[in-house]
């Protein structure tokens, strides 16, 4: 019987790879790790490590990876990115979020207007770029990268767990709105080539199509949530998934992700988005109450008890945490990396309009940050900043603040203290708002390869104002958390307890009661 043709066999024949593709796979992985750690180390940005990989390695410099394993790296890196924010709005905290939602409003608002009108000083009035083409470079410069804000959110967690403060709550709020009304932006970017070629668009659909469905997903996610999914999941399903751990829980979360990106993306709306709301979903849906099967002080807990589960946080770092850190999020970084056109930034021209517009960029994003200071003295309260102690040595519950009463502080008895105080969070603020990354990249790539509106200088010029605030953000973030992130976290604008804090401190006590008694026993036995 004569064998199957190459080009009609229904399987893939199997070969072994050649040693030099392979070392050149282990050598990309291996200088991704080790370039993510030294620019950990010297400069507090481990993000800058792999985008420098993936510009050597990618076409933009080396073409060292064959086309289509850069297109792979590309396709799990954009998983990486989606886990990366999934990750986020698991971490989250919902009554934070809540609590500080105005201000982030109108911090994202800041965040979004200032680019944009600062690209038509710059680049519409200064360089003689069309207004539509300035509009375009102005929205890939109004967003904030979200993988990159959690990424360095998460690096930052050795020093101060910035998602559990209220500047993070801020900033995550903040750069999800700008991210959300950029992904916008770029759907009407998307769709602005029908215009030329159809005259019979519908302007007002194409526009209005990315807008109406990120509000319909913002304002129906957390209503059915609360009146619908929450008491179903809490009544019928929860108590049942004690029993299956991890396994119930990584079905579970697979399914809601895949669920919200997948109706994100038909609706209209980016799939970034719907991972952050399929992650804070998933945060809503159990039960708070202490007898509740995921309230847990620990995974083991979790794992151990038979009416325990253990949290989705848990079962991610089970499952996905270190495929995640290891893999995926360098591969994320690492593509940004090869979508830069490295070769064409070197002109003197192209140098000198992109360091202005990146600067001017850095201000645009930087003064969102004036906000926390603005709010410190707005809101600042003597009556309530007095007899305020820090919450980390309350005992009692009626002595434990409320999300409400954070707003004054202990160490804000008046409103100059209030200002000083807030000087901190706010470069923290505006740092981690500067980066760009890979939102600013897909927005004016869609311009530049999808429409007739923007120019190569134009392109060149929002490239140069992209990547330098994507490395100058992270690294001064990274350097205001080394020398400034125990004052940040004890400050008003820090730490604030979670909703497990009461049953965490009830557990400390009933545990250090059952030691002090064993300790009386054991003293009573010695001396008999």
């Amino acid at each position: 019987m004569p064998s199957p043709d190459n080009d009609t066999a229904r399987f893939l024949q199997y070969h072994e790879p050649g040693i030099v593709d392979i070392l050149i796979i282990v050598s990309f992985f291996y200088f991704l790790w080790i370039s993510e750690y030294v620019s950990e180390k010297v400069i507090r940005a481990a993000i800058i490590g792999p985008i420098a990989v993936g510009l050597i390695y990618g076409e933009p410099l080396g073409n060292i990876l064959h086309h289509d394993w850069q297109e792979t790296f590309l396709y799990l890196g954009y998983i990486g990115l989606i886990l990366i924010i999934f990750e986020g709005g698991l971490t989250v905290r919902l009554d934070l979020l809540k609590a500080n939602f105005m201000l982030s409003l109108v911090g994202a608002a800041i965040g979004v207007l200032c680019p944009i009108g600062f690209s038509y000083l710059l680049l519409y009035l200064g360089f003689g770029y069309g207004a539509v083409e300035t509009f375009i470079i102005g929205a890939a410069l109004s967003t904030t990268s979200l993988g990159t804000t959690f990424a360095v959110i998460a690096g930052a967690s050795k020093t101060v767990d910035l998602s559990q403060t209220r500047v993070g709550a801020v900033l995550v709020s903040a750069a999800v709105i700008d991210d959300v009304t950029g992904l916008v932006m770029s759907s009407v970017i998307h769709d602005l080539g029908k215009l030329s070629g159809d005259s019979n668009v519908n302007l007002g659909w194409l526009i209005g199509r990315p807008i109406v469905a990120s509000a319909a997903m913002a304002i129906g996610t957390p209503i059915l949530t609360k009146w619908v999914f929450a008491p179903t999941f809490r009544r019928y399903i929860e108590h049942g998934f004690a029993k299956f751990d991890h396994l119930s829980n990584i079905t579970l979360m697979i399914l809601v992700l895949c669920a919200f990106i997948s109706i994100a993306a038909y609706a209209g709306t980016s799939i970034l988005f719907g991972a952050f709301l399929a992650g804070a979903f998933l945060t809503y849906i159990p039960s708070k109450h202490p007898e509740g099967p995921f309230v847990v002080m620990s995974r083991e807990e979790g794992e151990r008890e038979k009416d325990k589960s253990p949290t989705f946080v848990h079962t991610f770092e089970c499952y996905c945490l270190d495929a995640h850190q290891y893999v995926l999020e360098p591969l994320f970084f690492a593509s940004v990396g090869f979508a830069i056109p490295f070769l064409d930034l070197w002109t003197g021209k192209a140098i000198w309009r992109g360091v202005v517009y990146t600067l001017l960029m850095l201000v645009g994003k930087f003064i969102v940050g004036i906000m926390v200071p603005i709010w410190s003295v707005a809101t600042h309260d003597p009556k309530k900043a007095k007899g305020l102690g820090d919450f980390s040595q309350h005992d009692g519950p009626e002595e434990r603040p409320t999300l409400k009463r954070s707003t004054s502080s202990p160490h804000s008895p008046s409103r100059s203290a209030a200002l000083r105080s807030s000087v901190s969070p706010a470069l923290l603020l505006g740092m981690a708002m500067v980066a760009r990354g890979e939102i600013g990249l897909l927005i004016v790539e869609i311009g530049y390869n999808n429409t007739s509106y923007v120019s190569a200088d134009g392109f060149v010029t929002a490239i140069w104002a992209i990547l330098l605030n994507t490395i100058i953000g992270p690294i001064g973030v990274g350097l205001l958390v080394k020398f400034k992130g125990d004052k940040i976290g004890k400050g008003p604008w820090g730490l604030v307890p979670g909703p497990n804090h009461a049953t965490q401190r009830d557990a400390n006590r009933t545990e250090s009661y059952a030691g002090r008694i064993e300790a009386q026993m054991a003293e009573v036995e010695a001396g008999q």
